[in-house]
Order: C-alpha cells, then structure tokens, then sequence
C-alpha cells in the first residue's frame, strides 16, 4: 500500500510538471510584447480608418496564429482594448537571437515615418517579416531602394468585429492570398528570388517543436520521482 502511495505521488509530481510547462508554452505562444516607438511608424495590414501609421507611443505585439508558413501578428493598444491591425506575415531567420526584442524597420527619406520590416521576440532565431498591400509595397520598394513583400489580396479597411480567432475570415483570406515581392525597379518576383531560406536542418529543427510529444519527457519525470520514492522506502527498511 504504501509502494501504491509512493508511485502515486511520483505521477503526481509528473502531472504537475506536465501542467506547468504547458502553462509555460500557452504564455509563449503569442509572444505577446510590450513596445514603445519614440515617433510614427508606418504599419501594414487591416487596421482601423486613419491607423495606417501609429503615432508614438506604446502597443502590444501578439501572434494571432502561427500554425503554418504564414503567422497573424495583432497590433494592440497599450490596454489592449483596440486592435489596430492584424497584419500577416512569413516566418524569417536571423542567425544570432538576442534577450531584447528587435524591430526592423524600412528607412525611409527625412519627413516621412519609418515602415515596418520585422519583428524578433527574445531568444527567437525565427522572427516575422511583414507583407504589404501590393501599391504600398511598391512605393516603399522604391523609396527604401530594397525587395517588398506584397499581397493582391483586397482586403476591407475595417471590419465589422474585432478579429479575434483564426478562423475568422479576415485571417483566412490572408492566409491564403499569394504572397509576391517588388523589386526597386517595380518588377514583381517570387519569394525565392528575394528570400534566402535556411539550411534544410534549420528547417526541420523549427519544425519539430510542432510535431514532437512531451510524453516521454513526462514519462521520465514520472520514473525519476518513482525511483526517488522507492529509494527513501529501502533506505528508511535499512535504518529500522
């Protein structure tokens, strides 16, 4: 019986490692991140009549959805009571991930706000690069002299509902419009043409988060607290 007592406190203590790591992913998840811009920035995506550019102050950043090769970044204000934009974009790779976070941003000439590029959360290699509507993609490839990514895709200025799961068909339609890129001079290309993408092993390491199972690390976890337990019952036998 007490052999039953100890195996149960053992899965105990395994189910509570299990509950505390998922809570620990839940909060990564959507990377939500506190950022404050010191002036305008210009920003993509579905957003409210006249939010095309942020004024300076503080957002919240968060992932909507990122469970393909196209991730739903929402652009918050501070209280996070207004979305200003749901916004898509592609997976991009820096090689060295910082403790900060990082946004890139296009520069632009002197008078006019900075646009956005990308965003990196803390300790990520993979960030996200931001897509734009196709006549703003165009402008800011001439004018920042470097490849725009860009969509056709028409979507409406401001919905009649806040945006706030994955299947809403906001997200849908940017999730499924083609994605194409300007170069400076205005041609249109592939992705491939402007994009490098990562080594095949760097690839398959981002995919495995996605497909591999906690199970046999809960499993260990469970074994080693049995293991402790019965420890202490042969030692406790020994000093009696």
């Amino acid at each position: 019986m007490k052999l039953f007592k100890a195996a149960r406190t053992a899965w105990c203590v395994a189910l509570l490692g299990a509950a505390l790591a998922g809570g620990a992913k839940a909060d990564g998840w959507n990377r939500k991140t506190v950022i404050t811009f010191s002036a305008p920035v210009e920003i993509p995506g579905v957003h409210k009549p006249g939010m095309g550019i942020l004024p300076a102050g503080t957002y919240v950043f968060k992932i909507l959805d990122s469970q393909s090769d196209r991730h739903i970044v929402q652009i918050f204000n501070k209280e996070e009571t207004t979305i200003f934009a749901t916004i898509l974009a592609i997976p991009n790779y820096r090689l060295k991930a910082t403790d900060k976070t990082v946004i890139n941003f296009r520069e632009r000439p002197d008078g006019q706000p900075e646009a956005l590029r990308a965003w990196f959360y803390p300790g990520n290699n993979w960030g996200e690069e931001f897509v734009y509507p196709k006549a703003k993609a165009m402008e800011l490839a001439k004018a920042t002299n470097t490849p725009v990514l860009f969509t056709e895709a028409e979507l409406p200025v401001e919905v009649a509902e806040p945006i706030k799961t994955a299947d809403a068909p906001v997200v849908i339609e940017l999730k499924r419009a083609p994605i194409m890129a300007f170069k400076p001079t205005g041609e249109e290309v592939q992705l491939a043409q402007v994009i490098t993408p990562p080594p095949a092993q760097l690839l398959m390491a981002k995919a495995l988060p996605h497909t591999a199972s906690n199970v046999p690390l809960f499993a260990g976890f469970a074994v080693m607290a049995l293991f402790a337990a019965l420890s202490i019952r042969v030692a406790t036998k020994n000093l009696l």
